[in-house]
């Protein structure tokens, strides 16, 4: 990517690549962030805790081998990758890790300053 085509804008607006919706922009100088963009931002925050964890989980159960005494086989192998991702949605919902206010924190703080 060139930095003409980063300058004109010709990528996705930041949130929309970390799951906010589509047709709001974050970082546009306007000082405390409106009630939508202010969800935007949390549903953004949220989806990146949820990847992050996923990723975490996928790193954890890459050198481990499917145990036959709970099913295994190959279903196990194709489909742990769908329950490592129900397990990041879930304990990213939960807030636990607080990786998501963390996230929500500074982009409210880069909002603001820009």
């Amino acid at each position: 990517m060139t930095a003409t085509a980063l300058a004109s804008g010709a990528l996705a607006a930041p949130g929309a690549l970390l799951g906010a919706p589509q047709g709001i922009s974050l970082n546009t100088p306007s000082g405390p962030l409106s009630p939508q963009k202010m969800a935007a931002a949390k549903t953004a925050a949220k989806n990146f805790e949820a990847f992050f964890v996923t990723s975490m989980l996928e790193s954890m159960y890459a050198g481990i081998k499917p145990d036959s005494m709970f099913g295994g086989g190959p279903g196990e192998e194709m489909y742990r990758s769908l329950l490592n991702q129900e397990y990041g949605k879930s304990i990213a919902a939960r807030g636990s890790m607080g990786i998501a206010h963390n996230i929500l924190s500074e982009m409210i703080s880069l909002q603001e300053k820009h």
